[in-house]
């Protein structure tokens, strides 16, 4: 991997939300009529709510803290977000965020299935308004990564690091079917790397009719991302499988894909190779998984190193 550069900022586009996420102590399957779905109208008694802080940018901004790396969060908040600054405002560089006071921050509702099957509403608030973009001294030395946020947000960024050789990595996520065509295939040729899981990386190929290894050849770096069956890293022709970490046990998915590529993106900034960067962005993801919510786990470099080497028999320096 040809990634020696030194990185003076990790700068991460995306949203800050509001969680508020309820357990379904049953299957949705069982209360949903195939044949009736063309008049659907259920209700789904849940075990209480839990409100938690959210987001794509936050969850990855939270993540790298625990990794030791303190990122820059682009994006916009509203006239409630206090409480959630107070959480990040030691751990992330908030100071590129954008408040609109007319307008409350981001929130989803989350119901979550035995299966872990989910079904969310999501009011977008303050994140509907565009954050904007940067001078070019603002930008350097920086790595990036877009995610999931403002639709007009992650195509100017995409065009900025394009225009100012900024080395981005594309995460599209819940934004794909929201990106055109044509400025889906714009920011994935101009990233260095492209993310998402298997369900995401079929959507991408169908919507931009690129798809197998002329998608792969596209950028330098494809990872597709499979839950409990690990992940896959394509890199210049190469493809290495990154076998799952074991979690101690299952509370809750999500953020899991949130939490793997804040450790990605601590592989990358360290210049490992890709198989230790994605071992340890899958051993990240394992600690959301084990704790119900998006940032209410917590770990140290020792626990890390410890587990590291349970799972997979090598040191993490």
């Amino acid at each position: 991997m040809n990634n020696s550069k030194n990185y003076n900022k990790i700068l991460i586009s995306g949203s800050l939300v509001y969680d508020r996420i309820m357990d379904f102590p049953g299957y949705f399957q069982d209360h949903i009529l195939p044949d009736k779905i063309h008049i659907l109208n259920v209700s789904f008694l849940v075990n209480g709510l839990k409100e938690s802080y959210g987001g794509t940018a936050g969850n990855i901004a939270y993540n790298l803290s625990l990794l030791g790396e303190r990122a820059v969060v682009l994006s916009t908040v509203g006239h409630d977000f206090s409480p959630y600054e107070k959480w990040l405002a030691k751990k992330v560089d908030l100071r590129q965020i954008k408040k609109i006071k007319k307008q409350p921050t981001a929130s989803a509702y989350i119901i979550t299935d035995k299966a872990d099957n989910q079904i969310t509403g999501f009011n977008p608030g303050a994140m509907a308004i565009r954050r904007g973009i940067f001078s070019k001294k603002f930008l350097k030395d920086s790595l990036a990564i877009i995610s999931p946020g403002n639709l007009g947000d992650m195509e100017e960024y995409a065009k900025l690091y394009k225009r100012t050789g900024v080395r981005y990595i594309f995460d599209p996520g819940q934004t794909i079917t929201g990106l055109s065509k044509n400025v889906l295939r714009m920011a994935i040729d101009g990233a260095f790397c492209l993310i998402g899981n298997d369900y995401e990386i079929s959507l991408i190929e169908n919507k931009t009719g690129w798809k197998g290894k002329v998608l792969a050849d596209k950028v330098e770096m494809l990872i597709i991302t499979k839950g409990a069956k690990g992940s896959e890293i394509y890199n210049q022709g190469k493809k290495y499988k990154i076998p799952p970490a074991k979690p101690k046990q299952v509370s809750d998915p999500t953020g899991a894909g949130d939490a793997y590529r804040a450790g990605l993106i601590k592989g990358l900034i360290k210049n490992w190779p890709l198989p230790k960067a994605g071992r340890l962005a899958g051993l990240t993801a394992v600690y959301a998984v084990e704790n119900y919510g998006t940032q209410k786990h917590s770990f140290t470099w020792k626990n890390l190193k410890q587990r590291y080497k349970k799972n997979y028999q090598d040191i993490l320096a």
